[in-house]
């Protein structure tokens, strides 16, 4: 989406790693961005991926492409100067217009029994955690109206783990297609073990958890915003805004 000599930002697509967590070989973003980058790495640059996605989770993503680059966005980064706007797509009309979550984020198996192990809890004993949320549009199926489902804004001002997707499901609106926060967390164990099943698609009726990085704004650099991608655009077209 732009490139500079000290940076790149990148629309990264539903599904994709950002990191490689195993060395399967799998294609992942980091590696991807490197090969592009071959010729700037052998002349001394590198990739340094600024604010990490869920596989899942689609939409931008800031690289740095030298040391220095990579120092200023941690610095801002560390500043709060570095603001992100997520869209996600939940379960339920929110009674709200606007609502922040001021609630501290924790490992759930650092304090408790968990099945998963990357599962994150809302524990006094956390970390700091913040999000701003915001309806976009409240919608449902023409034929099922029943069925009620809402576009929300979120602004994290803190960058944990998971962090919109706890704090949704917190408030009781999780997002739609989220196997651990959703409503049942045993969904990505039977995804783990079988992958995606007719059953499955019942229970989430997605088969990736509905979030969008639509929105990255770096203070005296940049702002880039990116619409939601076709598997999502799909899936609202046969929604009805109420």
């Amino acid at each position: 989406m732009a490139e500079t000599d000290d940076y790149l930002v990148v629309d990264k697509p539903p599904y994709l790693l950002v990191h490689p967590t195993k060395p399967t070989g799998e294609p992942t973003l980091w590696s991807g961005v490197r090969d592009l980058l071959a010729f700037e790495i052998a002349n001394g640059g590198q990739v340094s991926i600024v604010n990490r996605l869920d596989r899942e989770t689609s939409g931008l993503v800031l690289i740095a492409k030298t040391a220095a680059a990579a120092r200023l966005f941690g610095r801002l980064m560390q500043e709060h100067r570095i603001a992100k706007e997520y869209l996600a797509i939940v379960w339920g009309w929110p009674t709200w217009e606007s609502f922040t979550v001021d609630r501290p984020l924790v490992r759930q198996g650092l304090h408790g029994v968990s099945k998963i192990w990357l599962k994150q809890t809302i524990d006094d004993r956390g970390a700091v955690a913040r999000t701003d949320l915001r309806v976009e549009k409240r919608l449902q199926f023409a034929d099922s109206p029943h069925q009620r489902f809402s576009i929300v804004r979120a602004t994290p001002h803190t960058g944990r783990t998971h962090q919109i997707r706890v704090h949704l499901a917190s408030i009781g609106y999780p997002i739609v297609g989220d196997k651990i926060y959703g409503p049942d967390e045993a969904a990505y164990l039977r995804f783990i073990e079988s992958g995606w099943t007719a059953a499955l698609e019942e229970l989430l009726i997605l088969p990736r958890h509905a979030l969008h990085s639509a929105v990255l704004a770096v203070d005296g650099i940049g702002t880039w915003k990116s619409e939601p991608p076709a598997d999502l655009k799909v899936w609202l077209n046969g929604l009805t805004e109420i």
